[in-house]
């Protein structure tokens, strides 16, 4: 059953770049052994903290196949595929080969600030036209309205939307969805410091940035959490409390890409309208680091 294997922590895996600001497809396999070797439980690809807003769709799929190849099923992927006009989302289901892809990653429609009827019925029609799996994205502070938690419940009784990665802070929404979800409908966290509050009433894991930087430190904590160990995972928790908002303070994900410069991981560089992590910023990562 997927929803077994998908129990744990993701990592929504960035996409490194030259300085050329090509992909760069030997740092990508760098960091796919960099998290692959820290115990990550899956790989979340092309979502929004891969940049996909900004890589075409030549370069999406070249990503994907150079992804599959590498990792050989040694672990769940899931796929970011979302947007804001739900007809181009299911002309790119039809054109997106998802062979060896166990679920999709579906951001819920940013900008247009539909309904909740009309977030519904998005959702609907890419669920009806994937062959795989639907995990959910709620993150009202990117798309501009909330996927409120009655909207969440009803389409988790679809038969083909098996979770939801919510990202919108609101710890009563969550709670609300943990109450009165399916028994088997996913509830991850989508915000890396809410997700040990988030598993003690229910949530199964996480979908990570910060693990891109530190995935044995941050798997191990959602493990031990997962576990009932929460006075361990606390202490790690508040061990990420002073670096995780430095990730997002120049945009997402300028912050983790810096980090993982100083790693040795991939360069720091992002495309337009993005740009490379400050001076300051650096500065201070590395002190806390």
């Amino acid at each position: 059953m997927i929803q077994e294997r998908l129990r744990g922590t993701g990592v929504a895996l960035v996409t490194p770049f030259t300085k050329e600001l090509d992909v760069d497809y030997e740092a990508l396999r760098k960091l796919l052994d960099f998290v692959l070797d820290g115990g990550v439980d899956y790989l979340v690809i092309n979502g929004t903290t891969g940049e996909s807003v900004t890589t075409s769709a030549a370069e999406k799929a070249e990503i994907l196949q150079q992804v599959k190849r590498h990792v050989n099923g040694r672990v769940p992927l899931v796929y970011g595929l979302g947007g804001n006009n739900t007809q181009h989302v299911l002309d790119s289901v039809a054109a997106t080969d998802l062979q060896g892809i166990d679920a999709i990653l579906s951001v819920s429609p940013y900008y247009n600030k539909p309904s909740q009827q009309g977030i519904y019925q998005h959702y609907v029609q890419v669920a009806n036209a994937l062959p795989v799996p639907v995990i959910l994205y709620n993150v009202p502070g990117r798309t501009g309205s909330n996927v409120t938690g009655e909207t969440t419940l009803k389409l988790a009784n679809h038969d083909n939307i098996i979770g939801v990665k919510e990202a919108s802070g609101n710890l009563e929404q969550c709670m609300h969805i943990a109450k009165h979800k399916p028994k088997d409908f996913m509830l991850i966290s989508g915000d890396d410091l809410l997700t040990l509050p988030m598993v003690t009433f229910g949530a199964e894991g996480s979908i990570s940035v910060l693990a891109n930087a530190f995935p044995g430190k941050f798997a191990g904590m959602v493990r031990q959490a997962l576990d009932g160990d929460f006075k361990q995972a606390s202490a790690t928790l508040l061990s990420f409390v002073d670096i995780n908002p430095l990730m997002y303070e120049e945009g997402n994900p300028v912050g983790v890409k810096a980090v993982l410069e100083r790693f040795g991981v991939c360069k720091p560089y992002v495309r337009l309208p993005l740009i490379e992590a400050s001076s300051g910023l650096k500065d201070r990562l590395y002190k806390l680091l």
